[in-house]
């Protein structure tokens, strides 16, 4: 009889499901101080993972950094909408950069067909080649930028956990989940 091979594994930067869950959770709380601490857990991911990092794990670190920034008051109106834009024009371009590299594309199709909203797209254009826009603007972009990231990329790493099995089935499920969703990266929620 053949011998039923394993799939390969692959190696992450976090340390299992609990550990991902919470940066997830912290990033999303509103509190700037455990949002802070997923930031730094981002960060170690990063440098252990490298150009490896999930581009939807990168964006939401940055737009959420931006968030963190603008509630310790330490930043002027100009510089916020500086960080904001930047994080916002990075959004843009690295979830349409694969398929602009097939084929040349306008932005705003692109947006439609990953179901985000165009004013986005266009405040990235005004960010880009126009004038600044007003901060209560940049601050919207990014709240509706992260709601996306949410619901298109954070929410789907939850998996569909709707069986009951035992408890270390279940882990090493989860594991194995999060180890393929790893490889979701800008094709994933293209």
């Amino acid at each position: 009889a053949r011998k039923r091979l394993k799939p390969l594994r692959t190696v992450v930067a976090w340390r299992g499901r609990a550990e991902w869950d919470q940066v997830m959770v912290g990033l999303y709380c509103g509190d700037s101080r455990l949002q802070q601490e997923a930031l730094d857990r981002v960060s170690a991911w990063k440098s252990r993972y490298g150009p490896k990092m999930p581009l939807a794990v990168d964006c939401t670190a940055e737009l959420i950094r931006c968030k963190v920034l603008d509630s310790s008051g330490r930043l002027r109106s100009h510089e916020l909408i500086l960080s904001y834009g930047l994080a916002l024009v990075r959004f843009v371009n690295l979830i349409t950069e694969r398929k602009q590299k097939m084929v040349s594309i306008p932005l705003r199709q692109l947006a439609i067909e990953v179901d985000i909203p165009i004013w986005v797209v266009d405040l990235r254009h005004e960010l880009t080649h126009g004038k600044l826009p007003r901060l209560a603007l940049c601050r919207k972009g990014c709240d509706v930028v992260l709601d996306w990231l949410r619901k298109t990329y954070w929410s789907r790493q939850l998996g569909n956990n709707l069986c009951e099995e035992s408890e270390e089935e279940d882990e090493e499920e989860e594991q194995e989940e999060m180890e393929a969703n790893t490889e979701l990266d800008s094709d994933a929620w293209e």
